[in-house]
């Protein structure tokens, strides 16, 4: 619940931002000198390239939660089963222990969403985010009937 709380109020922080920047890049076209009207259109553009961005990331968030969802229902969540350092932090060996036994499954079945959602929760703890992202997506696809190329 907290993830979600911190997410939403990035995303309304974010969304002001987009607004308040967006205002400024009207205000500098209504001006209507070229120089202005070129400085407003091109600071519109980042407001475009973020909404979109924070859509993309919002879909990503809401697909994955929905499988986990539906991965919890089943009882297939894999089991927190990760050694901490005494601060609370994941132990390295343990993560990667882990790892190697979420990467075997997943290539004994390659084509099951599950599997890849665990693989992607194995490379979020062993803290390769890009792969653990690439993992979910793939996963998302598996579930959605779109199979993706490795």
């Amino acid at each position: 619940m907290r993830a979600k709380i911190s997410y939403a109020i990035t995303a309304a922080v974010l969304l002001f931002y987009f607004i308040l920047v967006g205002s400024r890049g009207v205000m500098l076209i209504q001006t209507g000198t070229v120089l202005t009207v070129t400085f407003g259109v091109a600071v519109l553009i980042l407001p475009v390239i973020g909404l979109w961005f924070l859509w993309k990331n919002t879909q990503f968030v809401r697909r994955a939660n929905a499988l986990a969802a539906e991965l919890d229902a089943e009882g297939g969540l894999p089991v927190d089963e990760l050694k901490r350092t005494p601060g609370g932090r994941i132990d390295r060996d343990s993560a990667d222990e882990v790892f190697a036994k979420r990467k075997a499954e997943t290539e004994a079945a390659p084509d099951d969403w599950r599997s890849w959602f665990r693989l992607a929760i194995a490379y979020h703890d062993a803290r390769d985010t890009p792969r653990a992202r690439k993992a979910m997506q793939r996963a998302i696809a598996l579930h959605d009937g779109k199979p993706m190329e490795a």
